[in-house]
């Protein structure tokens, strides 16, 4: 067994879950795959039994119906912490994030609690993005990072790498979404929770194979919640310091900073 999980959520990714798996494995980096699928009608699942049945180094949730990106996420935290790795990672079966930064990003986990693939820091871009998808993605963490009031450029980007220490202090059975905004719910928990957060560029493409699914339903989920989580930080922080005379600790300077542009071949 390796130390680090890469946890991919799929459903009906047949035409890419080889091509994803394999990379992943070949991307330099020491890891195991766990595939969650989410019971894929295309037959995903049973591509990916077929892939562990002659590699060890990949594994195979089946679930029985689709539940939503984060449940699938939160499953595969689950099922790794159990076994004792120490690093898992968030990762799309589109081929979207590329696998080869992963060496990089184990690397900067290495003086940091989690690790942000980040499309929008310098260094960072997206190849092959409609301009409404690109200011969506833009204007959801503009939003966020206003309603919030913390510093972090991509905070809506899926492709992480966490310690399972980090996992641990953030209290997994506590967190709200299992839809997208599962991403913004686990970073602003880490923030919170102080951990020391690392945002690194990367190259985001979109998918050549089958349909994203993003929906107008997803980003209302998503603007509700942030909305939601805002107003209850400044309740809290106008409660600590009129009752109890102290300021809530900052999540804006002290547990976020942008690490170097590492330049990767993706194949």
């Amino acid at each position: 067994m390796n130390d680090t999980l890469v946890i991919i959520p799929t459903y009906d990714e047949k035409d890419n879950l080889d091509w994803i798996v394999g990379r992943t494995l070949d991307s330099g980096a020491a890891v195991d795959v766990l595939v969650v699928d989410d019971g894929s009608p295309d037959g995903t699942g049973a591509l990916a039994d077929a892939y562990a049945a002659r590699d060890p180094r990949v594994h195979v949730m089946h679930r029985t119906e689709k539940a939503g990106l984060g449940a699938a996420y939160l499953a595969g935290f689950s099922w790794g912490l159990e076994r004792g790795y120490d690093a898992l990672v968030e990762m799309d079966a589109d081929g979207s994030h590329h696998p080869e930064y992963l060496p990089g990003m184990l690397e900067l986990l290495s003086d940091n609690d989690l690790v942000l693939g980040s499309r929008w820091v310098p260094g960072g871009e997206v190849e092959n993005w409609p301009l409404r998808r690109e200011l969506l993605s833009r204007g959801g963490s503009w939003y966020t990072r206003g309603a919030l009031g913390i510093r972090v450029a991509d905070t809506t980007g899926g492709f992480r790498v966490f310690r399972s220490s980090a996992l641990r202090r953030i209290d997994l059975d506590r967190v709200e979404s299992r839809g997208y905004c599962f991403q913004v719910d686990l970073l602003w928990r880490a923030l919170q929770a102080g951990l020391r957060v690392v945002e690194t560029p990367i190259t985001f493409t979109e998918r050549v194979h089958g349909a994203s699914k993003m929906s107008g339903s997803i980003v209302r989920e998503s603007l509700t919640k942030v909305t939601l989580w805002g107003l209850r930080r400044r309740s809290r922080a106008v409660v600590e310091l009129v009752v109890r005379h102290r300021r809530l600790p900052s999540v804006r300077a002290t547990s976020h900073r942008v690490g170097p542009v590492r330049r990767v071949q993706p194949h």
